[in-house]
């Protein structure tokens, strides 16, 4: 289930896991994107290799709660304080993608802060 030598889209485990973080970030180019990219790339190989599964789990995590948090933010938006929770939002979802694809092409795993588990990794 688990050979390190196997590859995924054309790229090694590690460099597919990171590309699973990176992808959220299509969302700059498509809007939308970001949220099908990284699931549809967890939910094909998840079956075949545990880490791409674990990764992929906690970048779902993040991805349903900063849905979560943004509906929060619209809702706040009305006090104002809403726009510049949507900002920081937004600096936070970069900030915490590139370090958890830096984490995944070293081989580690890792959970993104203010996350809700929804999937157990």
């Amino acid at each position: 289930m688990n050979d390190p030598n196997e590859e995924y889209w054309g790229m090694p485990v590690n460099t597919y896991c990171t590309m699973i973080h990176l992808s959220q970030l299509s969302s700059i180019l498509v809007p939308g994107l970001g949220l099908i990219l990284p699931i549809v790339m967890w939910l094909m190989n998840k079956d075949k290799n545990e880490q791409i599964d674990r990764h992929g789990k906690v970048t779902a995590n993040w991805l349903l709660s900063l849905v979560v948090y943004s509906i929060v933010c619209f809702i706040l938006w009305i006090f104002v304080i809403g726009a510049l929770a949507f900002f920081v939002l937004g600096i936070m979802n970069l900030v915490f993608a590139i370090i958890a694809a830096v984490k995944a092409n070293n081989g580690e795993l890792w959970v993104y802060p203010m996350s809700i588990t929804f999937f157990k990794p």
